[in-house]
């Protein structure tokens, strides 16, 4: 079963699942994230459901599904019912959501084409209410293409805006990031995949296309926290999960972020400043940052970056 990051899946047991891996040996690898309960607040075809957070699902799963749970969530191909397709379903979403649907024409109109877009998250599974999210999905150097599309957008006067300064609150409240709230803004301001759709919060979320899947990382051994500087040489996939990053540094040659909070931190030729996990690998040392949910004593920073910003102030 061909499966990749962002697309969601549903069991025989009614769960729902999204997918968090492009490489699925034993099974589909992924989180859960609703259940049905009739005492649950989103309703989908008829059937309510309930919103797992990440500690809830591993110990719903652990009481009713022990085998399912590794370091994610492993759905043997059995047991799948449904896969939720993001490029497949957004056809249907944009007619019935005008919000969804200004984001197509949009990118559309700026040479992204129909097949490279997708809609994820709870709007996916129809599980959305009236205050959720749109998580927006464009696949493989697209992405690029259309962020730099959403940024011209937001300076034309459309129904797609900068984000207001009450959501950047929210927005960094939320991801609880090691570094203070004027940097963490810098640093998602320059990155350009948020935005506004008709006052409603939209990401611009990267999915690689198929082709660009090559093997797994291989596995690693942990050799301590460290903290570390460096140029990054690459970050064609900086907003994937893992962002990756290729850097010149003596020792370390790759940084692999599990962690939304950082990806898209820094710009190939920038010198950053890294804390994380360092792990042995057959192929060298790499740095992870994003090796528990809020990433504590974790972080990437742009130094590069944030010398410019002080220079303007």
């Amino acid at each position: 079963m061909k499966a990749r990051i962002r697309d969601f899946l549903q069991t025989v047991d009614g769960w729902i699942f999204s997918v968090v891996d492009y490489h699925h040996p034993q099974g589909i690898r992924s989180i859960l994230r609703y259940v049905p309960d009739p005492e649950g607040e989103r309703t989908a075809e008829g059937v309510r459901y309930r919103k797992l957070d990440f500690d809830d699902a591993y110990a719903f799963l652990r009481r009713e599904k022990p085998d399912y749970v590794q370091d994610v969530h492993v759905v043997p191909e059995e047991d799948v019912l449904r896969l939720y397709k993001p490029e497949i379903e957004l056809p249907k979403v944009a007619r019935r959501d005008g919000r969804v649907g200004e984001i197509v024409s949009v990118l559309r109109d700026g040479g992204v084409t129909r097949e490279k877009m997708g809609i994820t998250g709870s709007i996916l599974v129809g599980l959305d209410g009236p205050g959720s999210d749109i998580d927006f999905l464009v696949y493989g150097s697209d992405w690029w293409r259309a962020r730099d599309v959403i940024a011209r957008a937001k300076g034309e006067g459309g129904r797609i805006r900068e984000l207001d300064e009450a959501t950047w609150d929210k927005i960094y409240l939320k991801r609880v990031p090691e570094i203070g709230r004027d940097e963490f803004v810098l640093h998602e301001q320059r990155k350009g995949n948020r935005g506004l759709v008709d006052g409603t919060y939209f990401d611009l979320l990267f999915t690689r296309d198929w082709d660009q899947i090559g093997p797994p990382p291989p596995p690693g051994k942990k050799a301590g926290r460290r903290k570390i500087e460096g140029r990054v040489l690459d970050a064609e996939f900086a907003f994937d999960n893992p962002a990756v990053f290729e850097i010149d540094h003596d020792e370390i040659s790759l940084i692999l972020c599990y962690t939304h909070t950082y990806a898209g931190q820094a710009l190939p030729g920038e010198r950053i400043e890294a804390c994380g996990v360092v792990e042995e690998t057959e192929e060298g040392r790499r740095l992870v940052v994003g090796t528990s949910r809020e990433a504590k004593g974790e972080w990437i920073r742009s130094l590069t970056l944030l010398e410019r910003g002080s220079s303007r102030s």
